[in-house]
């Protein structure tokens, strides 16, 4: 495990050399500075990006569950085309982030081994069915541009691996997005059934949708800290409110409504007042007792169990050519 730089306390009444490594590291930060995996950084910062990274990585892996359900009932020989790409993309952001991660000093099989026993958590948003072929336009437009929202802010994190992982991402997202908005334009422009198929879509994936920024800013553990070491830029409902102030009109462009009976504009304020969110359910689904919770952890088992046998022959390989492994 790497280790160089682990100041195996919290810096929380720091004393001493610890003090004034504190202090330093502080101040790169202010000056918005890149924080390198070889530099001093405090244990509670490197905490924070390993769970923060790790639940961003298992998300993309397990991401690819819902929209991989469709790739055999795609409508079109290039929608199937397009939707393999994406679903592609999706599995190269998590190898991304698994190694952005593994600069922290934590090793990809313990990663993937608290995803696969429940302890670490990925986005709620995975846990919901995917009914027909416009939820997989609502992802794109909906899942993917919450994504967005969230993670373009990342390319500025304070930490340099994970900043620089971000940039190819959101270029990616940014296609993702655009590609499942065009299916709904598709649809709503289609037959009256498609039509009533986007507008299902947009009801079932509209609150999920704003669950995935997180917890009120008043009710979550780790956004002011975050804030403070510029890991995040943007609080919850900041990120949330900018979302619905962008989505809103692009449900109007299509013709389909939000299922929202507080949404209205204040023309006060320049944004969106939107209905409250259903907290319980978030919650439980974090709890694991979401519509596809269970499946989800259960098919990430069954393909772990399944490549085996890949990885037992590269490590085979890696033993009996430890040169090559070495300039791999």
């Amino acid at each position: 495990m790497y280790t160089q730089g682990l100041d195996q306390r919290s810096d929380t009444a720091p004393t001493g050399d610890d003090a004034e490594r504190l202090a330093a590291f502080r101040q790169r930060i202010d000056a918005e500075e890149k924080i390198e995996p070889k530099d001093w950084m405090p244990v509670e910062y490197r905490r924070t990006l390993i769970r923060q990274i790790s639940q961003h990585a298992h998300s993309e892996i397990v991401g690819m569950l819902p929209e991989g359900n469709w790739i055999t009932r795609a409508p079109t020989l290039k929608r199937k085309a397009i939707l393999i790409a994406k679903v592609q993309d999706e599995a190269g952001h998590g190898l991304y982030l698994y190694g952005a991660a593994e600069t922290l000093g934590v090793s990809r099989d313990e990663l993937v081994e608290q995803l696969l026993n429940g302890r670490a958590k990925y986005s709620s948003i995975f846990n919901y069915p995917t009914l027909t072929w416009a939820d997989i336009g609502a992802i794109g437009w909906l899942v993917d541009g919450a994504a967005i929202m969230n993670q373009l802010p990342l390319c500025r994190c304070s930490y340099g691996p994970y900043a620089r992982a971000m940039v190819r991402i959101c270029k990616e997202e940014s296609f993702h997005q655009r590609q499942g908005f065009e299916i709904m334009l598709t649809l709503c422009r289609g037959s009256p059934e498609q039509k009533r198929m986007a507008q299902g879509a947009l009801d079932r994936w509209w609150w999920p949708a704003l669950m995935m920024f997180g917890p009120n800013d008043t009710d979550s553990k780790h956004t002011a800290q975050s804030m403070a070491w510029k890991i995040k830029r943007f609080t919850n409902d900041e990120l949330r409110q900018k979302f619905v102030d962008v989505t809103v009109p692009q449900a109007d462009f299509l013709g389909i409504k939000v299922p929202d009976p507080d949404l209205r504009w204040n023309a006060e304020s320049g944004h969106y007042v939107f209905g409250s969110i259903d907290w319980n359910e978030f919650h439980e689904v974090l709890k694991g007792n979401g519509p596809c919770n269970r499946e989800r952890l259960q098919a990430r088992r069954s393909a772990h169990e399944n490549g085996a046998w890949v990885r037992e022959a590269a490590a085979a390989y890696a033993e009996k050519h430890p040169a090559r492994r070495a300039a791999a």
